[in-house]
């Protein structure tokens, strides 16, 4: 039986950036047109962090159930280790999405966007056949779509919708950097598992492209949000540029991927990158609220 340590750590709290930056990101443009509602803010954080820590259970239970996870050099599996059974895992997956879904249909109530019950719908299905499934879109290259689409676009959008109840273009403009830089923790981390993943068919968009490639992309995502966030500072919220501070904090994850670190030494990396997205999310933020 798992213990209250190892279900943390299944969690994987070094990933639970990409859940709180576009909803750190969509209050403070909420904020900046006068319209942040922040117990609808808190809600909107936790339907995200649920969410988040449901598709790592989720990836967890059908990674461990097909043995794609017995041979890794990353963090504790739960049910790849065996210290919990799959069914418990679902369990605490699918109670994840359940949590996720009251809380938004909340949202959706005290907005009367019922269109939102879709955006939600669709992105709990994203998480669940992100390797759940019999033709899960994790193992096609598709992952890194996904996340750019519901960690970054939806997530800033959603959030900035349920306090503002209307979608001003800054919003699009502000979501792509945060779309990246959570591209950029899911590139890392299978950039890490490059070796493993491809043995047993896990094609994700890492073992498609190749080591070279891979260190490329992953190079992008963490770099083109600082070009990107200048965009709104030169169209009127000059502030927004306080991204830029946390350029520094790339250095040394970018040196470490150029550099060709392999297997467990791109597990500081990953730490690095929520760290840079933690940092660029708070400058960000401030910077659009202003």
């Amino acid at each position: 039986m798992a213990t209250p340590a190892q279900w943390l750590a299944g969690a994987r709290p070094r990933t639970l950036p990409a859940a709180v930056v576009p909803v750190a990101v969509g209050t403070g443009l909420a904020f900046a047109y006068d319209g942040a509602v922040w117990w609808r803010a808190l809600l909107a954080l936790f339907v995200a962090l649920v969410l988040q820590v449901g598709v790592n259970y989720a990836n967890d239970y059908s990674d461990g159930v097909r043995g794609t996870d017995e041979v890794r050099v990353g963090p504790l599996r739960l049910v790849g280790s065996r210290v919990a059974s799959p069914r418990s895992v679902l369990a605490a997956a699918l109670g994840c999405f359940l949590a996720a879904a009251v809380a938004g249909l909340v949202l959706v109530v005290v907005t009367r966007a019922w269109w939102l019950l879709i955006v939600g719908a669709l992105a709990i299905a994203a998480a669940w056949f992100y390797t759940g499934g019999s033709r899960p879109y994790g193992y096609r290259a598709f992952g890194e779509i996904s996340v750019f689409v519901f960690f970054g676009l939806v997530a800033v959008a959603g959030t900035t919708y349920v306090q503002l109840e209307r979608l001003p273009w800054p919003v699009w403009v502000a979501a792509v950097p945060v779309g990246l830089l959570a591209c950029a923790l899911l590139v890392v981390n299978n950039l890490r598992d490059i070796a493993t993943d491809g043995p047993l068919g896990k094609r994700t968009l890492a073992v498609v492209l190749g080591d070279t490639r891979t260190r490329l992309l992953y190079n992008a995502c963490l770099l083109l949000p600082f070009a990107v966030a200048l965009v709104p500072a030169f169209s009127g919220r000059p502030f927004a540029a306080l991204a830029l501070l946390a350029l520094p904090l790339a250095l040394a994850p970018v040196r470490a991927v150029h550099g060709g670190r392999t297997g467990r030494a791109l597990i500081a990396t990953l730490q690095q990158t929520g760290r840079l997205q933690l940092a660029f999310g708070l400058l960000f933020t401030i910077g659009l609220a202003l």
